[in-house]
């Protein structure tokens, strides 16, 4: 399937938070977000729309979708500036790709949307991206590693199960 990856405008905030619910659903995705489903439903209308309108609005935040043919959103990826980092960096923030369109190179092309972005940047000049991978979510750290990504070594506790580990994974700029 050919998709168009693209970011989302302010105005399609009902159609992104429809597949951010989706990704919070998701048995297979839920671990990769810090929010709940219960959290980004009890939202209102206005947080949704300042949600999508950042990426509008700001230099430092970019969400990307996957558009099919017929117009249906098959995932999304979030990345944003790190502000105040020692080097300066993006991070990957949310990706999401619903069950229907897994293991057809979605993910891939979101990924290098969000890195052609990341490296697009002239202020600050991004010198790595970022991602944390959930210790449990072994697919996703098979595609960042397919991208080029390697561990840092750095490890953090879920913000929602301090009992589990993110890793964090990152690709330098060469």
């Amino acid at each position: 399937m050919a998709y168009l990856i693209r970011p989302v405008t302010a105005d399609e905030w009902k159609r992104l938070k429809e597949l951010r619910l989706a990704a919070l659903a998701d048995p297979a995705a839920r671990m990769a977000f810090h929010q709940t489903f219960e959290e980004a439903a009890a939202q209102p209308e206005e947080y949704w729309r300042r949600h999508t309108a950042r990426n509008d609005e700001s230099g430092s935040t970019r969400t990307l979708i996957g558009e099919g043919p017929d117009g249906s959103w098959g995932g999304m990826v979030v990345v944003r500036l790190v502000e105040g980092a020692e080097v300066p960096q993006t991070e990957v923030v949310a990706v999401y790709v619903r069950p229907e369109h897994r293991g057809t190179g979605l993910s891939r092309e979101l990924f290098e949307a969000a890195l052609g972005w990341s490296w697009s940047l002239s202020e600050p000049v991004v010198a790595r991206v970022r991602v944390w991978v959930h210790e449990e979510n072994a697919s996703a750290e098979g595609l960042y590693r397919a991208l080029g990504f390697a561990p840092t070594g750095r490890t953090a506790a879920d913000p929602r199960n301090p009992a589990a580990v993110e890793r964090e994974m990152a690709l330098t700029r060469l």
